[in-house]
């Protein structure tokens, strides 16, 4: 009877054991407990570096620990990508990245020290940049269509503006689509082509809308198109490129999201997903996010790695029509 009673015992305590074990690792309120870094591939000031601390005091807010916003510049967004994906996945180190790290890189370098697909965990989509098909304010064109037809008519005397690869691969890729036979000159960054194009020293580019915004508003800067599947709502009157010129499947914009290295816990990553949900829904913060000339885009796991897929798919197949070699 006594040897019964103290297996039973023993045989209990294991159980309640276990049971509290497995409830420990499974309860998401355990997860943060410590500070969070929010990795990003570009300097402070940028438009991720924005969306980033704006994002990261809300996260603070819902999680109850500082979410602490690392710049790692450099290389196209490579050096943040590679570090959040060799970084542990225990929810404590995580990239706010873009369409640079998981779209364009894959197609415009030989070779990345990370896969875009398989070494991430996709947590949630935030917002869009949008870009726009821009012209020197002095060129007698309305439209994307009077573009066309004019650079048809000046064939080989037009030339376009682009300072990185993001706004490259949409201009050429119009460029060759439509047989403008315009020239891409490139500069060093996109505020020195814009300066151009707003000169008169190069026709047109495309550009971010938020960068646009105030050469838009001097009248020294004429928007033709939005780059993007669907109207922006931060400007409404401007017409897609798929509406204005027929041309499919071309949704090119600066998106963003929050990703954790791959094989991220299932619990910490529907944490981290509800709590990114939660705070795009603020109305306060949906403004602040327009305000900065960013879109909100919401959107859960499941919807952002679909997203995520189609987009590499999509600036693959743009990057293949404008010509351009993987360096």
């Amino acid at each position: 009877m006594k040897n019964r009673l103290i297996r039973l015992v023993v045989s209990l305590t294991a159980v309640l054991g276990l049971a509290a074990h497995l409830s420990a690792a499974s309860a998401p309120a355990s997860y943060p407990d410590r500070p969070v870094s929010i990795v990003i591939g570009f300097g402070p000031g940028s438009g991720t570096d924005i969306l980033a601390r704006l994002l990261a005091e809300q996260l603070r807010i819902e999680l109850g620990q500082p979410f602490v916003v690392e710049n790692k510049p450099g290389a196209s967004a490579q050096i943040a990508a590679s570090a959040v994906s060799k970084a542990a996945p225990d929810g404590y180190t995580l990239l706010l990245t873009s369409n640079s790290s998981h779209s364009v890189n894959p197609y415009i370098f030989k070779s990345l020290p990370y896969d875009p697909i398989g070494d991430f965990t996709p947590l949630g989509g935030i917002a869009y940049f949008p870009f726009i098909l821009a012209v020197n304010a002095s060129l007698p064109v309305n439209t994307a269509e009077e573009l066309v037809q004019y650079a048809h008519a000046h064939k080989g005397k037009l030339n376009y503006a682009y300072g990185t690869p993001a706004v490259q691969i949409p201009a050429e890729a119009l460029n060759r689509l439509l047989d403008l036979q315009a020239t891409g000159i490139p500069y060093k960054s996109s505020p020195e082509a814009m300066n151009d194009v707003v000169g008169g020293r190069a026709d047109f580019l495309v550009v971010d809308l938020a960068s646009a915004r105030p050469h838009l508003q001097s009248g020294r800067l004429r928007a033709l198109a939005a780059t993007t599947a669907q109207r922006s709502s931060l400007a409404p009157e401007l017409p897609t490129i798929e509406e204005t010129l027929g041309i499919s499947d071309f949704d090119l914009a600066a998106w963003t999201g929050l990703f954790g290295p791959a094989n991220l816990p299932e619990d910490i990553a529907q944490r981290l997903s509800d709590a990114l949900l939660r705070i795009l829904a603020k109305p306060e913060l949906r403004d602040q996010l327009l305000t900065a000339g960013a879109e909100p885009t919401p959107s859960g796991r499941q919807d952002f790695a679909v997203l995520v897929e189609r987009q590499l798919k999509i600036w693959g197949d743009k990057v293949h029509a404008a010509g351009i070699e993987p360096q």
